[in-house]
């Protein structure tokens, strides 16, 4: 089906809606002239007559009454719909697992909306599903690397790594005494942000492969934020990732007994990602360069011996 020129149908009907030329010609910023030219193209289009001219005016013929609903109804149509997606395209929604949300994201996030005040950003705290990112709801998520949909639909990029060593209180050292090697921790109380312990279980792989560390007990806690409070209050030990836990480290709220046994994380790294036909689009290359810039200067926490 071929329809008329559009610019024909909209000078049509802003002039039946406002029953003359001039005021037409005003709403859509051209000449008087230019909507009479279009309507009556529109006319010899169609092969009928819209407007009945006369001395005083023009008014609409009965076949011009019957298109004006049907052109107004859906130029509302159109006009709401790209008012929906300018809307979208300043709303940044973003999907985040609670640690990351409270440990790296939410301090930083300041600063993006400081360097795009145009954009709105609607965080969620929370988890993708296991059948992966839902492109539709969220524009960006950020998600553990081997946790990733294996889908050509979704393109990621990796932040930073997980870098993991045990850390407790300085409090705590003061009751239980120095921890010397792995074997000593089996007097501590160990602290889990996950019932499947995956992140011990890597340590210990790495550093104890007598198995002489039980990993079976100890605390479980419902993610790293709350596991890491529950360290700094003394509790037990935790391991702790290197960037997310860099501020408690780093103001010596919690020590590293072992700072020389740091390994990877079983699951990669942080990354972020979006749909592939997403990812160029702009507010989700703003956001994609500032996290990456973001990771880039914020370094892990480097454990030191202590002097003793």
């Amino acid at each position: 089906m071929r329809l008329p020129s559009l610019n024909a149908l909209r000078a049509f009907e802003a002039a039946a809606r406002h029953g003359g030329f001039v005021d037409a010609a005003a709403e859509l910023h051209v000449t008087r002239g230019a909507v009479s030219r279009h309507v009556r193209g529109l006319e010899a289009d169609l092969g009928v007559a819209l407007f009945a001219r006369q001395a005083q005016g023009v008014r609409l013929t009965a076949t011009g009454a019957r298109l004006l609903p049907v052109l107004t109804e859906a130029f509302g149509h159109v006009g709401r719909e790209l008012d929906r997606i300018r809307a979208d395209a300043q709303d940044l929604r973003i999907l985040c697992p609670p640690a990351t949300s409270v440990r790296w994201l939410i301090p930083r996030l300041d600063g993006f909306r400081r360097a795009h005040p145009d954009l709105r950003v609607r965080l969620t705290t929370g988890f993708h599903g296991q059948d992966g990112f839902d492109a539709a709801e969220y524009d960006v998520a950020f998600s553990v690397e081997s946790w990733l949909a294996r889908s050509d639909a979704i393109v990621s990029q990796t932040l930073f790594p997980f870098r993991l060593t045990p850390v407790c209180a300085p409090q705590f050292l003061a009751r239980t005494g120095p921890l010397d090697t792995p074997a000593d921790l089996a007097r501590c109380e160990l602290l889990h942000e996950t019932p499947q312990r995956h992140d011990w279980t890597a340590w210990a792989r790495a550093f104890d492969p007598g198995g002489a560390l039980d990993l079976r007990g100890g605390l479980e806690f419902p993610n790293l934020d709350t596991a890491m409070r529950a360290a700094v209050s003394g509790a037990g030990v935790v391991m702790a990732d290197l960037v997310l836990c860099r501020e408690e480290l780093a103001s010596g709220a919690l020590v590293t007994p072992f700072p020389r046994m740091v390994c990877d994380g079983p699951f990669g790294g942080v990354s972020l990602l979006a749909a592939r036909d997403a990812w160029h689009e702009p507010k989700v290359a703003r956001f994609r360069d500032w996290a990456v810039a973001a990771a880039e200067d914020e370094a892990p926490f480097e454990p030191q011996l202590s002097d003793g």
